[in-house]
């Protein structure tokens, strides 16, 4: 049993230490994230996107989407970005069982990342390559 217990301290690290922040995202387009002008350089940093926003600024800013929607409107082509929900979800889990004349007890604890069901944080809709709209989802 003892051999898990590092496996089961360091895989979480290793999972949140993957996880992208602005910060680092900065750190790898740093000429990029010069050129912009100071006010949309303090947005980007604080994990934050506003209209006018180029796609480069909101990847800075967001990082990847989940998924990219296509809409056509009356007033053109749309493409909204859509992030889902970041994070670990801690759960507990505890059984019994009983077999003839053997019975069996267990728990544990588990980590995961949202499961099949992920829940949207934020929209980011684009139109001629500028955000036109950003809705944030509150819980």
């Amino acid at each position: 049993m003892r051999v898990f217990t590092p496996v089961l301290v360091l895989l979480p690290l290793a999972l949140l230490a993957a996880c992208s922040s602005p910060e680092s995202r900065i750190a790898d387009h740093r000429l990029a994230f010069e050129k912009y002008p100071a006010a949309v350089q303090e947005k980007i940093r604080a994990g934050r996107v506003d209209v006018g926003f180029t796609s480069e600024m909101v990847l800075l800013a967001f990082g990847e989407p989940d998924r990219k929607i296509v809409r056509q409107t009356a007033a053109g082509q749309d493409e909204v970005w859509v992030y889902d929900q970041r994070g670990s979800h801690f759960s507990f889990g505890f059984g019994l069982a009983s077999g003839g004349r053997h019975s069996s007890m267990g728990g544990g604890v588990g980590m995961s990342t949202g499961g099949y069901d992920p829940e949207e944080s934020a929209r980011v809709v684009f139109r001629a390559g500028l955000v036109t709209e950003v809705e944030l989802i509150r819980p």
